[in-house]
């Protein structure tokens, strides 16, 4: 996975204030606001820029944020960056533009996305991050909303020493070490290895980019250089899945313990069909619905906890239906 920005709307202003944003992929979902709504500082319009919006990750994510919003009377304002830096700053100065309320963003890239943070900070403008933390040193953000990636990576390490014959073997990680939530699973797995299976070895950590067809890449490369290999984890769902697309191909399903992060429904099934073993499973209908209620304690003059952490479960095929 990778990262997003998001929104803005002065605290102020309605709906009908805000201008529409020139980009094409943006939806609007309004909501009218209950009395009991309007009386807490409904009506406001929340900016999202969101790293990806093809991933079913931050689909789930965007529907808790709007479910939690109609509950308030607010207006989420969504836009794709997709997967890309410059369209995210840009979206960023829409929202500052608009005078939005308040923005989210899930940033594409953690260090570049601090000079658009900045700028929102400028314009007076709230800004809460999701999932993916701000990396760079400017920019404030009033709250970090995301699971807790180091536990989430633990839980997966503890799958894989589950997993692996003996509890030993040498095993590889698909990565994405520019990612904050991704080092933080790292992290986590690997203090799970050494806590649980030390004696797990791991001789491969490459960077896959989140992407299915490049951590398929990846995984024929480290075939390649690692003929013994008894595990894999992949950071995400689509490295995860990547990655069993070449082990199938290379017939050794039977032989490579494969783990995930994400638990997303074609996991879920390659899991049930024993292709992989088991993924940490994330919440992200509550990271979004977290989020907006961050913000709405902040409409009302509350200071939310600068991080705010969601536990992550496991899914195996006990889990499967």
């Amino acid at each position: 996975m990778k990262k997003p920005f998001v929104l803005a709307c002065t605290l102020g202003l309605a709906l009908g204030g805000c201008t529409q944003s020139t980009d094409t992929s943006t939806t609007t979902t309004s909501t009218a606001a209950s009395p009991s709504a309007a009386s807490s500082g409904g009506g406001k319009t929340i900016g999202f820029s969101v790293q990806n919006r093809e991933a079913h990750f931050y689909q789930d994510m965007e529907a808790g944020m709007k479910a939690r919003a109609a509950k308030y009377g607010y207006t989420v304002n969504v836009v794709d960056a997709a997967r890309d830096n410059a369209k995210q700053q840009s979206q960023v100065e829409d929202f500052i533009s608009q005078k939005v309320a308040a923005i989210v963003l899930t940033p594409y890239d953690s260090q570049a996305i601090g000079s658009a943070i900045v700028e929102a900070n400028k314009a007076g403008i709230p800004v809460f991050t999701a999932d993916i933390a701000n990396a760079a040193k400017d920019g404030k953000v009033v709250s970090h909303i995301a699971s807790d990636n180091v536990q989430g990576g633990g839980q997966a390490g503890k799958l894989m020493c589950a997993g692996l014959p003996g509890h030993v073997g040498t095993i590889a990680i698909i990565d994405e070490p520019e990612v904050t939530s991704v080092q933080d699973r790292v992290k986590g797995f690997k203090a799970a290895l050494k806590a649980n299976c030390p004696n797990v070895t791991v001789v491969a950590d490459i960077d896959g980019g989140g992407e299915r067809a490049k951590a398929s890449s990846v995984m024929d490369d480290i075939l390649q250089s690692h003929k013994d290999l008894k595990g894999v984890f992949g950071i995400n769902d689509d490295s995860a899945l990547g990655a069993s697309k070449s082990v199938s191909a290379a017939g050794l399903s039977s032989k490579i313990v494969i783990v995930g992060y994400d638990a997303q429904p074609e996991a879920q099934t390659a899991i049930k069909n024993g292709t992989m073993y088991g993924d940490a499973i994330q919440h992200p209908d509550q990271i979004g619905a977290k989020t907006i209620d961050a913000i709405h304690d902040y409409f009302n003059g509350k200071t939310p906890p600068a991080k705010i952490a969601v536990d992550v479960g496991t899914f195996t095929k006990a889990d499967a239906k």
